[in-house]
């Protein structure tokens, strides 16, 4: 733990690990104090230098509560959208900080400690100007950082298809795998066409018991780099009315695959001290799901599977990264017998986790789906099944509910 502490701060300068947990600190600690514990008497709040008192300061605190918690979670994970935003919030600061001295203190002293306290945050927002490279630093190819071969399994549609684009477009052949052999053979043309790298076409059907070992026989000769688990399928409606076999497929496509997946090619890359492995889950497991329980169970799974396998290959130069989808535009929801939903595109899902694979272990899809998967976590379990068994009644056939 202390290591992984460690290397996390050691991604950005002193000083911005600095601002990262003074904005923590301001977020998690002052500023809920704060709003809920200091009366609307007694508050106060200073904007470009002018202070607001009562009511106006109170009815202003979650915008400053807001920007703290913005500015920590943009310095932990360094985003793109904090430069240059950062750096022009605290030019703000030190033109306030020099109108507030000067106003409210006055005189000589205050005009020495307005230049005083002015230069200090200048100096503070020129350096994170120049910080740019640190927010917007330069992404590494899929084939640079893991090497040549990707295995993407239900790559013949959907967020699977997508995957095996996104990693020819930078630089990775790749061995696609699914049912539908013809869907492949037209995908892997394109690829070859279009992105010039080498493809392989296995037919294989992961529901069957032996599916797993088999694609791990059919690549053996390959160095595989980079496995992305994606196969897996839904399944709608009343428990009871649902098919056996149908069930024990989902189990065994959305979990056991995985699993034997990981075991026989993650060793390899672990010798390598060069590799990844990205498991599809969904923010379905990241609650029960009245009409979806087992493919929710699954999800469950996968999301647990991931993020502890990331945690054992730490420091091993092998990165795992579980991305978790919500509704999505793909075949999921016909294959899954339920009535029509919009969905995000599959590619935004497929650019997020390329994004996030290598620093994080899991990641969440959508700012709405995180918001829905965190408020499951905070709110009694029963609350959140019985909002969940309303939702997904929604989209559930009548003759399955």
């Amino acid at each position: 733990m202390a290591q992984w502490w460690r290397e996390r701060f050691a991604e950005r300068p002193w000083w911005m690990n600095l601002l990262m947990a003074f904005c923590g600190y301001m977020a998690l600690i002052h500023m809920p104090v704060d709003f809920f514990l200091r009366s609307p008497a007694r508050a106060e709040e200073v904007w470009l230098g002018i202070v607001f008192r009562g009511w106006a300061a109170k009815l202003t605190e979650p915008l400053h509560w807001a920007i703290f918690a913005v500015g920590a979670y943009g310095f932990w994970r360094r985003r793109p959208w904090m430069w240059p935003w950062a750096s022009l919030y605290v030019w703000q600061v030190s033109f306030a900080m020099l109108v507030w001295w000067i106003v409210y203190r006055g005189g000589f002293l205050g005009f020495l400690l307005a230049l005083i306290s002015a230069a200090l945050f200048a100096a503070i927002a020129i350096a994170l100007w120049r910080a740019k490279d640190h927010f917007q630093r330069p992404r590494e190819t899929m084939r640079q950082r893991y090497g040549e071969w990707a295995l993407v399994t239900g790559a013949s549609a959907g967020i699977g298809e997508e995957f095996a684009r996104a990693l020819a477009q930078e630089g990775m052949s790749c061995v696609l795998t699914a049912r539908r052999e013809d869907r492949l053979r037209g995908l892997a043309a394109e690829l070859e066409r279009l992105c010039g790298v080498a493809t392989r076409v296995v037919s294989i059907d992961l529901a069957d018991p032996s599916g797993a070992d088999r694609l791990c026989d059919a690549v053996a000769d390959l160095e595989i780099s980079l496995v992305v688990a994606n196969a897996g399928f839904g399944f709608a409606g009343r428990f009871e009315k649902q098919d056996t076999a149908r069930l024990r497929d989902m189990i065994q496509v959305n979990c056991v695959a995985p699993v034997v997946l990981a075991k026989r090619l993650v060793p390899p890359m672990r010798a390598r001290r060069r590799g990844a492995l990205i498991v599809s889950g969904s923010i379905a497991g990241r609650q029960a799901m009245p009409r979806h329980a087992i493919y929710a169970a699954t999800k469950a799974f996968d999301q647990l599977f991931g993020e502890a396998l990331w945690a054992e290959l730490r420091g091993t130069g092998v990165d795992v990264l579980v991305v978790e989808p919500g509704p999505t535009a793909t075949e999921f929801r016909q294959v899954a017998g339920e009535t029509h939903f919009a969905g995000e595109p599959a590619s935004d899902v497929v650019a997020l986790a390329l994004d996030a694979v290598g620093h994080q272990p899991s990641v969440i899809h959508g700012w709405f789906n995180w918001a829905r998967a965190k408020a499951v976590a905070i709110v009694p379990r029963s609350l959140a099944i019985l909002v969940t068994e309303d939702f997904v009644l929604q989209q559930t056939p009548e003759e399955m509910r």
